[in-house]
């Protein structure tokens, strides 16, 4: 049995593959200016972390879903095998064995597939962890797009499930500077975290001496026209497009949001309270219970008046094909994004992939504010 399973995954895995290039070929042909030159590029950036993070908090201990190498804890099981634990494909008792040994004084990490942990073991996180407030930090990999393997391994829904989950903390990351902090917030947080994480290879937007905050977003522009918050993988295009819309006269203020819930960051609703045509939320998430959702609560409760526009994945689930040819199909790249300021301030732009493939995005720190006005 354990034979033919194995087989049949890796059958299928190599048809996955087969069929992902062959969608994607062309698309990356013809962009192979998406990446930046000028960006500092990382790999591997929560496996060294976690590593130096564990080193002075002998209370930090990994459990792992039988995912070990691809959620990037294989260097903290060589490091600290006697604070590992490999739970194999058992994700409802993997989330009830973390809540115990917290309960035990130490603060588990529970790395698996986001997909993996709220659709499997959503009644053990419920009723394991959240309900009796324990310092469980579930790390989710491939949140999105950021998967080729289709609507089963693709977390488009999760904060829709999460955030309704009362004592939860969510924060997501975007760049090596945000994997690079968020240990250090989620360890502060008296309660249960769940962490959207991105791996492999990285970009490093902001400067790492300014690392995440919790309950705050990072103001990387101020504008009049339009308030734009993006999280996660979308901020990186969001900036892309942002800065070819700054030279074409639009004004925007630009948020990165890092934490979900709890959703009550005052420069949200300066930004949304200010915008003259309206607000702009792009996420790597279905439309629905995301961040364009927490916005619209919060503007709803604070009575601002403008119209919100959310850019997002529309209510289907989602094929498999690289990142790139995803973003592009379901509308959350950066021309998706300078289409719809076109919509939303009744003008047309005349910005094209070969203006928004020209701009080299430098790594973002605070100090440059200034000069992005």
């Amino acid at each position: 049995m354990r034979t033919s399973f194995g087989l049949l995954f890796r059958t299928t895995h190599y048809a996955l593959r087969t069929t992902h290039h062959l969608i994607t070929h062309h698309y990356t042909q013809h962009n192979a200016a998406y990446r930046d030159t000028m960006l500092e590029m990382l790999t591997r950036v929560h496996a060294r972390n976690l590593v130096e993070f564990a080193r002075t908090r002998p209370e930090v201990v990994v459990l792992s879903g039988d995912l070990t190498s691809s959620c990037e804890v294989d260097t903290f099981r060589d490091t600290y095998p006697e604070r590992f634990f490999s739970m194999g494909l058992t994700e409802q008792n993997m989330m009830s064995f973390a809540g115990g040994m917290a309960r035990e004084g130490y603060t588990p990490y529970v790395h698996t597939f986001a997909v993996f942990m709220y659709r499997r073991a959503l009644d053990q996180i419920e009723m394991s962890i959240a309900y009796p407030n324990l310092r469980v930090r579930m790390v989710g990999f491939l949140p999105g797009v950021t998967t080729p393997g289709g609507a089963t391994h693709q977390a488009i829904d999760d904060l829709g499930v999460l955030r309704a989950l009362p004592n939860l903390t969510i924060l997501e990351t975007g760049d090596a500077t945000d994997v690079e902090s968020v240990l250090g917030v989620a360890q502060a947080v008296e309660g249960p975290v769940y962490i959207r994480l991105i791996r492999g290879e990285i970009p490093r937007l902001f400067a790492a001496h300014e690392p995440m905050q919790l309950g705050r977003a990072r103001v990387l522009s101020r504008g009049t026209d339009i308030a734009l918050l993006s999280t996660g993988i979308c901020t990186e295009e969001a900036m892309r497009a942002t800065h070819v819309l700054r030279e074409r006269g639009v004004s925007l203020t630009h948020l990165h949001v890092t934490t979900l819930k709890p959703f009550a960051d005052p420069a949200v609703i300066e930004a949304a309270a200010n915008a003259r045509y309206g607000v702009i939320t792009m996420e790597n998430h279905t439309i629905m219970g995301g961040l364009g959702t927490a916005v619209a609560e919060l503007m709803a409760e604070h009575g601002v008046g403008v119209k919100l526009h959310r850019i997002g994945i529309p209510d289907t689930y989602i094929h498999g094909a690289s990142r790139q040819y995803l973003m592009r199909e379901y509308g959350l790249d950066a021309l998706a994004l300078v289409r719809r300021v076109e919509a939303v301030i009744g003008q047309t732009l005349d910005i094209d992939e070969d203006d928004l493939a020209a701009v080299r995005l430098n790594t973002f720190a605070s100090d440059q504010q200034q000069e992005a006005l």
